[in-house]
């Protein structure tokens, strides 16, 4: 593992409440932390071993298991795998799919449907309608992939289209690993985080593993609750109380989880 003296105190800490736990609760960022990047968003599988450690911890482990990812909820079981799947936050954790198919989503105002469409439309205009993903609460634009020069193109297209915009329906211009968003301010992984901690008992262990920006809004809203973990080949500042290089040290990381519910920590 990738820590300082002080991280691993905290990890040490925390594994071992974990141990001791009846119940525990493990929240994962899906492109960039349980898979790694990939041209094409629709082929994005995770890491070998991951899935089946992940089905272990869920059905072993009295873990209650949560994919949190800017995704639409729906795109994550084909690409996860995994039997039954785990509960999944879409959209920034403004929609909910369920292990037992149970569906739920906030309420999109007319306003910001109509806005957002419009988005689409002008984005679809300057001919971007490639490397645009449609989601509940959200318009995106993709380049990872591109060369450095449809780069700047892309880029600058999307915000020149979508930064006048953010003035309507409470509507926010958020930048994510290669690509940038149009989306509702509720759709915000540290909101959805936040709602949740106060609906479960404190003495329930936490943990949180994220790459992306707005994983940053999620550590910062657990940090003092439970435990926080970047993963991400290279680091950078951060909110998160320790730092993991994917796939070894995230493999390392859940068979930690693995054995620490068998009260070997």
């Amino acid at each position: 593992m990738r820590t300082t003296a002080v991280e691993s105190t905290d990890y040490s800490n925390f594994f071992r409440t974990l141990s001791a736990a009846k119940q525990r609760v493990l929240m994962l960022d899906y492109d960039g932390t349980v898979a790694p990047f990939s041209r094409d968003r629709r082929r994005a599988s995770p890491y070998p071993a991951v899935p089946e450690l992940l089905a272990e911890i869920m059905s072993t482990c009295e873990t209650r298991l949560i994919m949190v990812s800017g995704r639409s909820a729906r795109d994550i079981p084909r690409l996860l795998r995994i039997q039954p799947p785990p509960e999944i936050w879409g959209s920034h954790g403004v929609e909910r799919l369920y292990p037992d198919g149970r569906y739920e989503e906030i309420d999109v105002s007319d306003e910001a449907v109509q806005a957002l469409g419009e988005a689409e439309l002008r984005l679809d205009e300057q001919c971007l309608g490639p490397h645009i993903e449609v989601k509940l609460a959200a318009v995106a634009v993709h380049w990872r992939g591109l060369d450095s020069s449809e780069v700047l193109k892309v880029r600058s297209r999307a915000y020149r289209t979508l930064e006048p915009m953010t003035f309507r329906a409470d509507l926010t211009l958020a930048e994510f690993d290669q690509g940038v968003e149009l989306r509702l301010r509720s759709a915000n992984k540290g909101e959805a985080v936040r709602h949740f901690l106060q609906d479960i008992d404190r003495r329930i262990p936490v943990a949180y593993l994220g790459d992306d920006v707005d994983d940053e809004n999620a550590f910062r809203v657990l940090n003092g609750r439970g435990l926080t973990v970047l993963v991400k080949p290279k680091c950078r500042f951060t909110a998160a109380q320790m730092w993991l290089r994917p796939p070894a040290e995230l493999i390392g990381f859940l068979n930690d989880w693995k054995l620490a519910c068998r009260g070997k920590s």
